[in-house]
């Protein structure tokens, strides 16, 4: 079962052509989102969210579900000028441009996560800093969507988020920021514009939760007291991580986008970032 949630920046939106238009699509093993907006003025014209009654477990099984929706969705079943791709997991590490070299992507994930001899490696360009985002794809959806679209951009979530959060960055001072999801958050510490640490981890109870955010002050020597903490993504003030984070660090804020579409979203500001944010 697939639950959709829609939001639309005007109810007389009709998205009957798709010139100068830009579909971005986000998915995950939780659920599937995608936004339309106008390529050249970059104003968000729709937005929908599926959310997934279970977590799925394989690729095989996340394919059946984002088939279902391309084949049950009209907005996208359009000729799009452009398509991007986000393929959200933690399947992922980051590699200084120093070190890098396009032959060796699977060295590279080898320390970090289990991979196949049959996985598909990709490699992301951090434009705002220099290091690559080496990863792992879901090549079947990838496959699926070219039949749909033909050539495609696709990228990893954390690229697209370290490049919106350092472009948007107006901190003085180390920052941390937390993007949450239903059952996995992703942190990144900047400096400035500096990236010093972008890591993912799954979370099953609150106490996980803060346990990684702490974990990641200690191991960079961050003063609770003094270094904020920005939340984006599934939270809010009324959650129990939220309270959480609140009692062991000081300086808690949301990250909201400056998106006109949440005029009318049903949505806060900070949700959906990777793809509304602004």
């Amino acid at each position: 079962m697939i639950k959709k949630i829609v939001q639309i920046n005007k109810s007389n939106t009709v998205l009957s052509k798709a010139d100068n238009i830009q579909l971005s699509i986000q998915f995950n093993l939780d659920g599937f989102s995608f936004c339309v907006q106008n390529s050249t003025s970059k104003e968000i014209l729709y937005f929908s969210e599926y959310i997934f009654d279970s977590k799925q477990t394989t690729p095989e099984s996340l394919l059946k579900k984002i088939e279902h929706i391309f084949e049950t969705d009209a907005q996208l079943q359009k000729d799009f000028d452009n398509v991007l791709v986000i393929h959200q997991n933690d399947l992922y590490t980051l590699v200084p441009q120093t070190y890098f070299k396009e032959e060796c992507l699977s060295d590279y994930l080898q320390f970090t996560i289990k991979t196949l001899k049959t996985d598909f490696i990709a490699f992301d360009t951090i434009k705002t800093n220099e290091f690559y985002n080496v990863y792992v794809p879901y090549i079947n959806i990838n496959n699926y969507l070219f039949q749909n679209f033909g050539a495609f951009t696709y990228k990893h979530h954390v690229s697209v988020l370290i490049e919106k959060l350092i472009n948007q960055n107006t901190q003085q001072a180390k920052t941390v920021y937390v993007n949450v999801s239903k059952s996995s958050i992703d942190i990144i510490v900047i400096d400035t514009k500096t990236v010093l640490l972008a890591n993912s981890f799954h979370y099953y109870s609150k106490e996980d939760f803060i346990y990684y955010i702490l974990f990641v002050y200690e191991q960079l020597t961050l003063d609770t007291e003094k270094t904020a903490l920005f939340l984006i993504g599934k939270i809010n003030v009324n959650s129990e991580i939220y309270k959480l984070a609140y009692t062991y660090v000081r300086n808690v804020f949301f990250k909201e986008s400056k998106s006109s579409i949440f005029n009318t979203l049903e949505s806060s500001k900070h949700e959906h970032y990777i793809l509304l944010g602004q």
